[in-house]
């Protein structure tokens, strides 16, 4: 199960670099989506061979997408209320993001409220929102542990995060963390990549750090593991680390390796960015299953 937000995105594509204070930019690139860390990771994951369902607050067009996709959804939002949208601003070397909050102002509540009345039926629950009830959520852990449910959480970017009480018992509560090279340095007070890998090795049972054109590591075992990227011709890179999320869960939870979920998950975070959005630069169910068959040969 994948919970957390979801977002009508509006991608402003292919600009020369982010407009300055008082600036418009125009551009022809644009795409409207559905998007968020929970919905493209759902989608990635499924898309791997995952049987997967999403906890959330969706618009129509979120939830008919997920569906379309063979997702079980339950959406929490009241008919009368907004949604989230994001607007984000994407150039090659950069992305800068507005974000109307809607309904997801209440989802945090909802989502806990779900959990206290009953645990998801799944594996696996990953969680893709910025949490503000650190104390809660790390209860929701500790009880998906003792009914044998494995977690994963990926926070996005919050600055004040790493200095809330609670912070390192809801990361050690958890069996993955997924961050991002300035993720990785900000939460756990580094100000090297080196230096970050140390203290993940003590913050968390197991975590993986996206490095972008630079592959990815797990942090694992007393060890670290490393993937390197692929090549591919990069239009957006919105919603990639979400993507490589998706992969990367599929093929645990089917048994992979460290290593080949690492690689599994830079293939899908790799491939997103061929379009805009994190969902229409991902390969189909039937090209993921040709791929894994023909590396089985």
């Amino acid at each position: 199960m994948c919970a957390g937000e979801v977002f009508e995105d509006l991608i402003f594509h292919g600009l020369p670099r982010l407009p300055r204070p008082g600036e418009e930019l125009r551009t022809g690139q644009f795409v409207r989506t559905s998007g968020g860390g929970t919905l493209i990771t759902a989608v990635a994951a499924a898309r791997s061979g995952a049987r997967v369902a999403v906890l959330s607050a969706l618009s129509h067009a979120g939830t008919a997408r997920l569906r379309a996709e063979s997702i079980r959804v339950t959406n929490l939002r009241q008919h009368h209320e907004a949604h989230a949208v994001s607007v984000a601003l994407s150039s090659r070397r950069d992305r800068a993001f507005v974000t109307f909050e809607g309904v997801n102002e209440v989802l945090e509540a909802r989502l806990l409220a779900s959990f206290s009345r009953r645990l998801p039926p799944a594996r696996h629950l990953h969680l893709a929102l910025g949490p503000r009830d650190l104390s809660s959520w790390a209860d929701v852990l500790d009880r998906c542990r003792r009914r044998g449910i494995t977690t994963s959480w990926d926070f996005g970017w919050h600055a004040d995060l790493p200095d809330r009480r609670g912070f390192p018992a809801l990361l050690g509560a958890l069996d993955w963390v997924f961050v991002n090279e300035g993720e990785a340095r900000h939460y756990a007070s580094a100000t090297t990549l080196a230096g970050a890998v140390v203290r993940w090795r003590s913050l968390a049972r197991q975590s993986v750090i996206k490095r972008g054109a630079r592959g990815a590591m797990a942090i694992a075992n007393g060890g670290v593991v490393r993937a390197p990227a692929i090549r591919v011709g990069v239009v957006d890179t919105t919603g990639a680390g979400d993507a490589f999320n998706g992969g990367f869960l599929a093929a645990l939870l089917a048994g992979q390796r460290l290593a080949a979920c690492l690689r599994a998950g830079v293939r899908l975070g790799s491939l997103s960015t061929r379009a805009a959005g994190g969902l229409d630069g991902l390969p189909s169910r039937e090209e993921l299953v040709g791929a894994r068959a023909r590396s089985d040969r």
